[in-house]
Parts: structure tokens; sequence; C-alpha cells
């Protein structure tokens, strides 16, 4: 029986954006997976840490801008676990309850750079394969290259600190999010001042 393969996207999508939805659909495409999961990293919800926003926060804008993508859903698996949330207990995790998927963490380049701080690396490259977004014209350089699959997405130079920026100070945001994303940011005056 074919394994499902399963791309996982985490982040803080504070807000979830428009360079999000295109990393996950050029790794559904150039890798030939079946679903993409979209796994914001947990907080204590209703509660703003550090300036991020609440995890439920998160997660409905994460709802908002997938509920049209059949191949895309969201998975609130660090939500559920209780401690830190290191990538490589979450998908261990994961693969105990989907013995049966096989699993691809998509992670951008400045992460691919920095992958060997990651928590027990070792252990996570034997649970999942790795699908790195090399920027156009660079090339990775990593100790782990061997568990890295590189896949090249158009530069899309909108971060979500960009974003927060723009909605506080009432800037254009129209196309950078979804509209449904947009309208429950407006609406809860998520990024307002005070």
């Amino acid at each position: 029986m074919k394994k499902k393969k399963v791309g996982i996207l985490g982040g803080t999508f504070d807000p979830p954006h428009v360079g999000h939805l295109i990393m996950a659909q050029e790794a559904l495409e150039q890798c030939n997976l079946d679903k993409i999961w979209f796994m914001p990293s947990a907080s204590p919800p209703h509660k703003k840490i550090d300036g991020v926003s609440s995890g439920n926060a998160r997660v409905k804008m994460v709802e908002k801008m997938i509920e049209k993508v059949e191949e895309f859903e969201l998975s609130l698996i660090e939500f559920e676990r209780e401690g830190p949330s290191f990538t490589v207990d979450t998908m261990k995790e994961m693969k105990m309850r989907h013995p049966d998927f096989e699993f691809f963490f998509i992670i951008g380049g400045d992460s691919v750079a920095a992958l060997h701080t990651w928590e027990r690396i070792e252990e996570l490259i034997e649970i999942v394969t790795f699908i790195g977004i090399e920027r156009p014209g660079h090339e990775f350089k990593n100790p782990y290259l061997d568990s890295i699959i590189a896949i090249e997405t158009p530069l899309i130079g909108i971060s979500s600190t960009m974003l927060r920026e723009r909605f506080r100070q009432k800037k254009n945001t129209k196309y950078y999010v979804t509209e449904a994303v947009k309208d429950y940011i407006e609406v809860n005056r998520l990024y307002d001042e005070g």
C-alpha cells in the first residue's frame, strides 16, 4: 500500500499570508505530496505572550486562509501536547498517530542554515524528510544536505512582522493575506495599537 505523503508547514502564523500559501502549494506540487498540514506553534490560548497573538486567533486565521483548499489541512498537535514544542517530539507523536504516513517538514532557507542547532536533529532526520525552500540562485550549505529536498519558489518578500506593522499603521494589506484573514484581523482589531 502506498504511503500517504504529508508535508508539514509549521510556524507562528501571526498572521498567515500568501507567502505561506505559495510555499505550501509549491512543496505540494514539486514533491508530489498528498496533503499539506499547517501546524501553528503552541502558546496558551486567549493570551498574548511576547507580542504574539493568542493561539486561538492564530488558529482561526489559518483555518480561514486554507478553508477553500482541499489539499490543505490544519494540525493542532502542538496545542494538544504539554511542555516545550520541540519539532522532534511533535514529529514522533505524529508518526505514532499515523504510522502509515510519510512526513516531510517544510522549512525556509534560513532554517536550513540553522538545522544543526535544532533539538535532537539526528533523531529528527530519521523521522522526516526536510523540504528546504531555496532562494533562486542560492545553494544550501548544511551538514544534513542528504536529508533535504531542495525546491525553488518565487521570492515573495512578505513577512508576518511586516504585515503586523502594515495593519498597525493602516497601510494597504490587500492581496498580502486572503480576504477572510484580512476581515478577521480587522474585525478583531488584532494588530491595533494598545
